[in-house]
């Protein structure tokens, strides 16, 4: 990973850190090499799940599990937060729905679903920078075209709440935060 794509992750993760207290339970899907623990200290059990993660961790409080959501998860235990952190244009249109209920069934009442999506102008902007040699440019064959727009819609019905959205890197990222309903 180059420096301008480390920078890169690292605004992504800015962003949702407020949402993360100390002591959280995490689940970050495509959580490359599990920087998002490193940047954020203090949280409680870490799980990353990744197709493409080259040697699974395991450690008390932080684990990497090469695979997919949920299918790889090891229990059903809820989390405080999930994190899908420049992920969801990676999924395939089919397969957006079960992601969305899958993620809303796995996270506690009032915990938090955390999702940056990149503008759909950013493709072409990172294929530049790839061109370039700036970037790496993580997987960007494997966008499917999605449209930050789409995403309220995909988690609508399923007992989570569009608390807050924005846009960050000069309007170029995109942040969704849910909120998973209590039950009265």
């Amino acid at each position: 990973m180059k420096a301008l794509d480390r920078f890169i992750q690292n605004r992504r993760m800015a962003q949702v850190r407020p949402y993360l207290p100390p002591g959280s339970r995490v689940l970050d899907i495509g959580c490359a090499d599990g920087a998002l623990f490193r940047r954020i200290p203090g949280l409680g059990d870490y799980v990353g799940l990744d197709s493409a993660l080259v040697e699974p961790v395991d450690r008390p409080h932080f684990r990497l599990i090469r695979g997919t959501f949920p299918d790889a998860l090891p229990s059903h235990e809820p989390f405080d937060a999930i994190t899908l952190l420049a992920v969801i244009e990676h999924i395939p249109p089919d397969q957006l729905a079960r992601l969305a209920r899958e993620c809303a069934a796995h996270l506690k009442p009032g915990g938090h679903l955390l999702i940056t999506v990149p503008s759909a102008r950013v493709d072409r902007i990172l294929d530049l920078l790839r061109f370039l040699r700036l970037i790496d440019g993580m997987a960007l064959e494997e966008h499917h075209g999605f449209s930050a727009g789409r995403t309220p819609a995909i988690f609508a019905g399923l007992g989570v709440d569009l608390v807050k959205h924005t846009h960050f890197q000069l309007g170029l990222n995109n942040l969704f935060v849910f909120r998973r309903r209590v039950s009265p």
